[in-house]
């Protein structure tokens, strides 16, 4: 079974939705304390920094996903549920992420630019071997909505890079620990494969 997490943000019914249509068995978790039942986790996340945090430890989920992630069990973190993987956010400053990769969440800067980022981009995989990308064609596109961005301080997790005015971390990954600014749930046939190499990964713990 895989967790999908919910504390009261986040796209949670299309994230179930794609899930499900790859075959997945999901449930939507409010009590932490059913998340030992799951041989996955997913944190989706749509919003602001610091409501995400906010909410996180008010709905008692901060403990337990730390102890999770630092027992290296499969995580994905989606959107603003990847960004609290980080140190921080220019979003929402003194809020601390869980700090799982080193580096912060910085606002689009370039001049000119149109924040937020809506639409598709192409991903550079710069780690060809991670789980996620089985099965993926060469600079695939995926699916942004986004004003702000990882700008990781550790080369060796970012696992795929994206460039919009920056280039920046689109994806991370730590063991079996995985964190994508992009919606996999809006990226079509891509999206939809990289949920089933997740899917997969849960299923052989």
């Amino acid at each position: 079974m895989i967790a999908l997490i919910d504390y009261g943000s986040g796209n949670l019914r299309s994230v179930y939705n794609a899930l499900r249509s790859q075959g997945g068995e999901v449930e939507i978790l409010s009590d932490p304390s059913h998340m030992q039942r799951a041989s996955g986790v997913i944190l989706p996340g749509v919003g602001a920094f610091g409501d995400c945090v906010q909410q996180i430890r008010e709905r008692g989920f901060w403990g337990p996903l730390q102890e999770w992630i630092a027992a290296d069990r499969p995580f994905l973190g989606i959107c603003v549920g990847y960004q609290v993987l980080f140190e921080g956010s220019e979003e929402a400053p003194g809020v601390a992420g869980m700090g799982v990769f080193s580096g912060q969440v910085r606002k689009f800067q370039t001049p000119g630019l149109k924040v937020p980022q809506i639409g598709w981009n192409r991903l550079s995989l710069s780690m060809p071997d991670n789980i996620l990308w089985n099965g993926l064609p060469a600079d695939p596109y995926v699916y942004f909505v986004h004003s702000f961005y990882p700008d990781s301080r550790d080369p060796e997790v970012v696992s795929a890079e994206c460039t919009y005015g920056e280039t920046f971390a689109a994806a991370a990954s730590r063991g079996r620990i995985n964190g994508v600014q992009f919606h996999p749930e809006k990226s079509q046939d891509v999206g939809l494969k990289i949920l089933q190499n997740f899917l997969k990964a849960g299923a052989n713990l």
